[in-house]
């Protein structure tokens, strides 16, 4: 099963389309116009359409006259069509902001090619083509800044719809929801035993928001569902960008891959493969404990697990063409998400949660996936403290937002700006505990003898000059300081 158009689905598509009185603000038919500036126009207008009116997508068909709605056939061939040396699907994605779902389709009806342009509703901002947005007005294309009360019931709507309530499969049968979703994990995940009966398997879905009746009496998969159970995410079009990606580089660059692998299985089923697939991927260090030797993965599992998780809860799902990715190398994990922190990246380990994704963040939790009160940083920093490994980093690259796990350093190894980091972090996490970072405390962190206490008093003034610690009393002795985060 797959919600890919097959041609008989879009052949009677085009006849369901024929079937409207008239042109309506989502759907316009062409015979042979295929002029590329009118078509990226019409994409505007049409997508902005579509979410004013509730539509999960908007038509522009080629091949059908405008009165009669007759097949009349078309010139038009859109695989054909170039700007220069550009492809037209090419140019208009990339002269359309921001970046929407549309696909071409050519079809043969009735013995005359017919072009299908199925167009993505807007989502979070009107679509724009070339610097202008555009709307329907009845079947007239018209500036949507010429109709401020449409543009303004767009910005409402847009503000009342978060991602997770889209559509990402629509009209899809009973039968056919539980081939394209994973329904045995939401109820393993659940410890919940399997209802008899597909009735009541749906209904559990759809008290979730997974699924929820469309008016033709089949289902709507919501991008909820789908992005948390989907057999194949590759399934859902405008989802398939949005499975996590697992790079594994030879060395410290990105110059050899060994392996690349995109996540297929939604975030929730496909969650304990994906930490497995990724953790099979670590290097080992050999590590001898009471005379005996074994290995240990580089980066703690609970650590990865955490900032997994995170990636894919906090990760704008509105930025389209960019999905989560974890990034292996010999000497690091770099797992980065498209979308900038709600949070300084300064503040990961205090901050109260924040997420983009309420519902998806709500149901990892159910799920046990991630935590409930915002303590997977904590337990990040912990984990690396426990392993005295270097301290994460946490910096927001254009527009997105990436974890750092280094491997095992050597404390005489480390750089200042290594050091500095860590101390910070230490303070973060006692001031979290309600407790101080000390040159005892801190020692243990490093794990540093007592005999070199100076060397660590060291690393803490490092810290106070850097300006991310501070002493919690000026006037204490010396050998009775303690230190707070400089926000504390």
């Amino acid at each position: 099963m797959t919600v890919d158009r097959p041609t008989e689905y879009l052949v009677r598509l085009v006849h369901e389309l024929r079937k409207l009185p008239t042109e309506t603000a989502w759907v316009e038919f062409k015979h042979n116009n295929a002029d590329p500036e009118q078509i990226g126009e019409y994409l505007s207008a049409l997508a902005n359409s579509a979410a004013l009116l509730g539509k999960v997508n908007a038509y522009l068909v080629w091949g059908v006259d405008n009165e009669t709605h007759d097949i009349i056939g078309t010139t038009f061939r859109p695989a054909a069509t170039k700007l220069g040396n550009e492809a037209l699907e090419s140019w208009l994605l990339r002269m359309l902001d921001p970046k929407i779902n549309f696909c071409f389709f050519e079809l043969t009806i009735e013995e005359r090619p017919v072009v299908l342009l199925e167009i993505g509703a807007a989502f979070r901002h009107p679509v724009r083509f070339k610097h202008q947005e555009f709307v329907r007005v009845g079947s007239y294309k018209k500036k949507l800044k010429d109709y401020p009360e449409k543009e303004r019931a767009l910005w409402r709507i847009f503000d009342q719809v978060p991602f997770e309530r889209g559509v990402a499969a629509e009209h899809i049968s009973s039968e056919n929801v539980l081939k394209l979703l994973d329904y045995p994990a939401y109820f393993d995940l659940l410890e919940l035993s399997l209802p008899d009966g597909r009735a009541a398997i749906l209904d559990a879905l759809a008290k979730d928001e997974l699924i929820h009746a469309c008016d033709a009496g089949d289902w709507n998969i919501t991008n909820l569902g789908a992005i948390l159970f989907a057999k194949k995410l590759d399934e859902f079009p405008g989802l398939k960008r949005k499975a996590m990606r697992v790079v594994h580089y030879k060395g410290r660059g990105r110059v050899e891959t060994l392996r690349e692998q995109v996540g297929s299985k939604g975030y929730a089923s496909g969650f304990e493969g994906l930490i497995g697939f990724i953790m099979a991927l670590v290097p080992t260090n050999e590590v001898i404990e009471q005379a005996l030797r074994r290995t240990a993965p580089m980066f703690p599992e609970l650590a990865v697990r955490e900032l997994v998780a995170n990636a894919l809860i906090h990760q704008d799902l509105f930025v389209t063409g960019a999905g989560p990715m974890v990034e292996i190398f010999d000497d690091r994990m770099e797992i980065t998400n498209p979308g900038e922190p709600l949070v300084d990246t300064q503040r990961f380990v205090d901050s109260p949660p924040k997420s983009r994704n309420e519902a998806l963040a709500s149901l990892m939790r159910r799920f046990r996936i991630c935590e409930e009160r915002g303590s997977g940083i904590d337990k990040v920093v912990d984990q690396v403290e426990f392993y005295q490994l270097p301290a994460p980093y946490f910096e927001a690259p254009e527009g997105n937002t990436r974890v750092v796990l280094f491997a095992h350093k050597p404390l005489n190894e480390m750089d200042r700006v290594d050091r500095v980091r860590a101390c910070y972090l230490h303070a973060c996490l006692k001031w979290v505990m309600r407790d101080f970072l000390t040159n005892a405390s801190l020692r243990k962190r490093f794990g540093v003898e007592e005999k070199n206490k100076a060397a660590v008093s060291r690393y803490i003034r490092e810290a106070v000059e850097d300006g991310t610690i501070k002493p919690f009393d000026k006037e204490a002795p010396k050998k009775l300081m303690k230190y707070v985060p400089y926000w504390a």
